[in-house]
């Protein structure tokens, strides 16, 4: 017994430090043991559609929760875990995602930015829908205010981005998915615009419906600028058709202005009913001003800038608006333009020629009657000749060689007349101005071809 003693009191100090290592070695190697089970249970998960996804792993106890979008998804996932070699026991904490009645996403757009709200179907339609919306609206900021929700209608990606690409057609608007019901509002971004969703919408897989409307179209946009510095009118907006477009410019070039006319139109849909019925006598309004900016949105025209004198600038207010078609609105906003220094009679004559050089006071066929294109024309003679005062002017008239001599004679005479009447109605003094007709006797280009004709029926001023 003593033997057996001595002997043991050899060998057992040595078990103390191999207990210590035991524990030591099962201490550290939990962690590891723990860690490897969360990293293979995730990995059995990998092929799961879940939302807020965590493993948490106590020795070989596995707790897994998850946000998932069927009841069969989500108990599929769990057998997931279950079977991963090594786990002991999986305390189940998933849930499914609430399932949204009705089922509601929207895009709206303001100035500056893109917002998506309401409820996704899944993480995957929600990425897709913001991707879209930054690679198609042109770098406008997205912010993402989606939720994930059960409840979609069928084909929900492919409607949705469908709908999104109208939000890139829209100035500022809203477009809603309601289950399977459309409603859109706001304001297209062009011309043409509502017409292009509506049109788009037509795609809507069937089942689908369009249940609201109010996009409104922008204001359809005609303007004119005359710049007495760059002598130009300068045309810009748009026009219904490429037919009114071509009358148009032909009419503001050849009857309206002796500026140069810079085209800017655009043929566009959405132009209000009796357009060009408008916009013609506007822009014989606009050729009596000395600079002048002509607006006109819908059915609204605005004129404003100078007249050349006092009696110009009444008559445009008080004709302005007297050939437009009805419901049309007008506001005229003419002020006069600064006397320019008086000249002597070298002067003003040079100045007269050069404006009859650039155009020419018109008569009705074969009348008297001055044709109301001609007033700007006549506006910018009887402002010269206010600028010399002191100086008497021959009213020439001249007629082409058609027709009986005497008849033109006595056409020549009356139409001198009647551009003397003008000068004196807009305040010049009757006395300062002698009609006189020369008929056929003095062309100034030859008879034998329209062009030549039309140059020698014409009217000169001569400062005597």
């Amino acid at each position: 017994m003593h033997g057996l003693f001595r002997w043991s009191s050899k060998w057992w100090p040595g078990v103390i430090p191999l207990l210590i290592l035991c524990i030591i070695a099962a201490w550290t190697s939990t962690p590891t043991v723990e860690a490897d089970l969360a990293a293979r249970s995730n990995a059995a998960l990998k092929d799961t559609v879940l939302d807020k996804r965590r493993i948490a792993v106590d020795g070989r106890d596995v707790t897994f929760a998850a946000d998932a979008f069927s009841e069969d998804g989500r108990l599929s996932a769990v057998a997931s875990v279950e079977t991963v070699p090594g786990v002991r026991r999986v305390n189940d904490e998933t849930r499914l995602v609430p399932e949204a009645k009705p089922f509601v996403w929207s895009a709206e757009r303001d100035v500056v930015r893109v917002t998506l709200s309401g409820s996704s179907p899944l993480p995957s339609s929600k990425g897709k829908l913001v991707e879209a919306a930054r690679a198609n609206l042109g770098g406008v900021e997205v912010v993402d205010q989606m939720s994930l929700a059960r409840g979609a209608p069928p084909r929900f990606d492919n409607v949705a981005l469908l709908l999104l690409d109208q939000i890139g057609k829209l100035k500022d608007g809203k477009i809603t998915l309601t289950d399977s019901k459309v409603s859109l509002a706001g304001m297209a971004r062009d011309l043409g615009g509502r017409e292009a969703i509506l049109a788009a919408l037509k795609n809507l897989p069937e089942g689908y419906t369009v249940a609201a409307n109010d996009i409104k179209a922008p204001p359809y946009v005609f303007q004119a600028y005359k710049d007495p510095v760059a002598v130009t009118v300068t045309l810009t907006g748009y026009v219904p058709d490429n037919n009114v477009h071509a009358a148009l410019a032909a009419a503001a070039g050849r009857k309206f202005f002796s500026e140069k006319v810079v085209d800017n139109l655009k043929a566009s849909i959405g132009a209000p009913q009796g357009f060009a019925n408008a916009v013609v006598p506007a822009l014989g309004a606009l050729s009596r001003l000395s600079t002048g900016t002509l607006v006109v949105s819908d059915r609204e025209v605005k004129l404003s800038g100078d007249a050349f004198y006092d009696a110009a600038a009444n008559q445009i207010r008080a004709s302005l608006g007297k050939d437009f078609p009805q419901v049309w609105q007008y506001k005229a906003d003419i002020s006069v333009k600064p006397a320019s220094a008086p000249v002597d009679a070298t002067v003003c004559q040079q100045l007269l020629a050069e404006l009859l050089s650039r155009g020419t006071i018109r008569f009705e066929s074969g009348k008297t009657d001055i044709a109301p294109d001609s007033a700007g024309l006549l506006d910018r003679l009887i402002e010269t000749a206010m600028r010399c005062p002191t100086s008497n002017i021959e009213i020439a008239g001249h007629t082409d060689t058609d027709g009986d001599e005497a008849a033109n004679q006595a056409l020549s005479e009356k139409r001198a007349q009647a551009v003397t009447d003008y000068l004196v109605k807009a305040g010049l003094p009757a006395d300062r101005f002698t009609p006189v007709g020369y008929g056929s006797t003095q062309p100034v280009a030859g008879n034998e071809t329209e062009e030549g004709k039309a140059q020698n029926r014409r009217i000169d001023f001569v400062v005597k």
